[in-house]
């Protein structure tokens, strides 16, 4: 009996302190983990977001860029980093829903090292082409891809990716062999596009907005249901006969497991209210992305089914499980 009063109380004593913890939190900086290179538009939101929040939290956001692998470095980082909200992840649909289907040994379990917090915004994703090779739609690029056996490469964030599966998909779906070549964002891959070191990919708009400005870079078609208003001339997915196409990318939020709870609605509520303020919706906008904020239970509820998604899609590009090397 005095065991189980004693139990009682320790779980008394540490739920009080938890609060307390949170009522303090946060005492330093924060170190944001963000699993996409510098000058992606990823990257470009969070160190908004960090600039809004640091006022709000009384304390820097630090952004660390860990890119490359389909976000499984980012992914192992996070998981490595200890549980006491100084460190939180910007994560996304490779690093949760993805990997774990494609690869047989990663470096961090996402169901267990990964407390989600937040989805923040879904990507509006375009499949964009150099100008150096002169194609004007879709049916163009298809001509010339199935013209030219691997006569094309292409952009992706490496084996397993988001741009990787769809680029496996496109060549099953056209008979083609474009080359796929990795980097480690998507700010990287518009200015290989740009350059024409690869001929063709398809990320996140806000990415390749730039490029297409400057005539480098043609946009083809975009993944939103309608036209986007940064692209009105783009036909959507669906008006160039993509529109089963599973699966749409989005990136979130997460922090380390043992992250208190307490903590990690605070971060999550913090992020809602910035994702969610009309001024930032329509910053957000203009980087072509869609502000869809939720709270980590709405997180971890979509998590699930869109590990379902994944899996079909892996399904329909015919992809086998892998062994991850680093």
């Amino acid at each position: 009996m005095r065991m189980l009063k004693r139990a009682i109380l320790a779980l008394i004593l540490a739920g009080f302190a938890s609060a307390a913890a949170a009522q303090q939190y946060p005492s330093k900086p924060i170190r944001v983990v963000v699993s996409i290179a510098a000058g992606s538009v990823t990257d470009v939101i969070m160190r908004a977001a960090a600039a809004e929040l640091q006022g709000r939290l009384g304390q820097p956001l630090v952004i660390e860029n860990v890119g490359g692998a389909a976000g499984i470095l980012g992914g192992k980082t996070c998981a490595q980093a200890p549980g006491d909200g100084y460190t939180i992840c910007i994560i996304y649909h490779s690093t949760m829903s993805f990997n774990p289907l494609l690869f047989s040994n990663l470096p961090y379990n996402p169901d267990t090292d990964l407390v989600p917090v937040a989805r923040l915004f879904f990507l509006v994703e375009g499949l964009f082409a150099s100008s150096a090779i002169n194609v004007n739609t879709v049916a163009e690029l298809k001509a010339l891809a199935q013209s030219k056996p691997e006569g094309l490469n292409y952009a992706t964030l490496g084996e397993g990716s988001y741009p990787d599966l769809f680029l496996k998909w496109l060549n099953n779906q056209w008979g083609t062999k474009i080359v796929a070549i990795p980097y480690r964002g998507g700010g990287p891959a518009a200015q290989a596009l740009a350059a024409n070191d690869v001929q063709v990919t398809r990320f996140g708009v806000g990415n390749f907005v730039g490029v297409i400005e400057a005539g480098k870079v043609k946009a083809l078609a975009v993944s939103s249901a309608k036209r986007s208003p940064v692209l009105p001339n783009t036909p959507t997915f669906a008006e160039v006969g993509w529109g089963d196409y599973p699966g749409q990318g989005w990136w979130g939020l997460a922090a380390p497991k043992g992250t208190p709870p307490d903590i990690v609605t605070k971060l999550s509520n913090e992020f809602q209210k910035l994702f969610k303020e009309p001024k930032f919706m329509e910053f957000l906008e203009k980087q072509a992305v869609v502000p869809a904020a939720t709270d980590p239970a709405g997180f971890a509820a979509f998590l699930k089914q869109d590990r379902k998604d994944a899996e079909t899609l892996i399904t329909i590009a015919n992809t086998k499980k892998t062994e991850f090397k680093e």
